[in-house]
């Protein structure tokens, strides 16, 4: 009797061990991502926010055996398409792709539906380029900086340059280049960088200060034409483009960037999963190539650090937007 007892105890035992096996094998198949992911793009197709989203979200898609959809939602400067990514369920499934735009937001909105460090945790800084002053190619095809701007100084006011929206960085670049080369240019505000680029090619708007990113294609094509890259270096990508310190304008340092965000009160689990399959598709042979073509580098800021590099740009911009007296048009 004892024996079979003895037999009996083991039996249970063995089946609550593999009760606990089989669940612990169930909850690894439903972890995180266990169905597509949506990816808010708070842009019109077509931006530079687009041209780091649709690569990183193949790249993803190919390694995690999930699909990252896409989803544009452009208007107000890529705020709205931030207001209805604060308000997405924190389950995981809806991420958010922001950038140096939506640091300069709460200087330039008197009210946002969103916070953007209390709605939010940041992720994962994913791509970097420099700004670049670009105009139409056929309008000045025959000048460099320095005849640009001299014609810019001999027009006040008759020169255009269209930004993907009031508040957004390319609206900001065009401020602090007013401000620092002491000329006036107005300004044209556009639903995207997309639709500002797609005139500027057409020439109903002269000049853009755009993320190389979206504007490297059109510059390889000869659509568009650079006449300067912000900062104190040539970017590599484009070592024929004269730097702002190079030409005299050595304060001139404006950087486009790009972050992943998710809703506040996503679980834990599914934000370090998030990062560690955004960060791997951002280091694959293919996004590498796509990053270098557009002059990006690969920041790789992740949690505590992403959150204080925020900071900061919230911090600076506001300084800008206070010296300039930018307004939304």
């Amino acid at each position: 009797m004892q024996a079979n007892g003895f037999q009996r105890r083991d039996v249970l035992r063995l089946a609550a061990a593999s009760a606990a096996l089989f669940g612990t094998v169930g909850h690894a198949q439903s972890a995180w991502p266990s169905k597509p992911v949506t990816l808010i793009v708070p842009f019109p197709a077509g931006g530079g926010t687009d041209a780091f989203a649709r690569p990183m979200a193949a790249q993803f898609s190919r390694l995690s055996g999930k699909s990252l959809v896409i989803d544009n939602r452009g208007g107000a400067g890529g705020t709205l398409g931030a207001g209805i990514a604060a308000k997405a369920a924190p389950d995981g499934y809806t991420l958010f792709m922001g950038a140096v735009h939506h640091t300069i937001a709460p200087s330039m909105y008197p009210k946002l539906d969103y916070d953007l460090e209390r709605d939010f945790v940041p992720l994962i800084l994913v791509a970097s380029v420099p700004q670049v002053l670009v105009v139409n190619a056929k309008k000045f095809a025959n000048q460099d900086f320095k005849a640009f701007l001299a014609q810019v100084k001999a027009n006040p006011g008759k020169l255009n340059y269209g930004s993907a929206g009031g508040g957004t960085s390319h609206h900001l670049a065009g401020e602090l280049f007013k401000q620092q080369s002491k000329t006036f240019i107005t300004h044209i505000p556009y639903r995207g960088a997309g639709p500002a680029l797609n005139d500027l090619i057409a020439g109903n708007v002269d000049m853009m200060f755009d993320g190389l990113g979206s504007s490297a294609a059109h510059i390889k094509g000869g659509r568009i034409k650079a006449l300067m890259v912000s900062g104190g270096k040539r970017n590599p990508a484009f070592p024929d483009v004269p730097c702002a310190a190079e030409l005299g304008m050595p304060d001139y340092n404006v950087t486009t960037w790009y972050g992943i965000w998710a809703p506040k009160g996503t679980p834990a689990d599914a934000q370090s999963r998030a990062v560690e399959e955004i960060r791997k598709a951002a280091q694959t042979d293919e996004a590498k190539a796509v990053w270098a073509a557009q002059g990006a580098e690969f920041p790789n800021l992740t949690g505590a650090q992403f959150d204080g590099f925020i900071k900061g740009e919230l911090r600076k911009w506001a300084q800008v937007v206070k010296a300039s007296g930018a307004t939304l048009d």
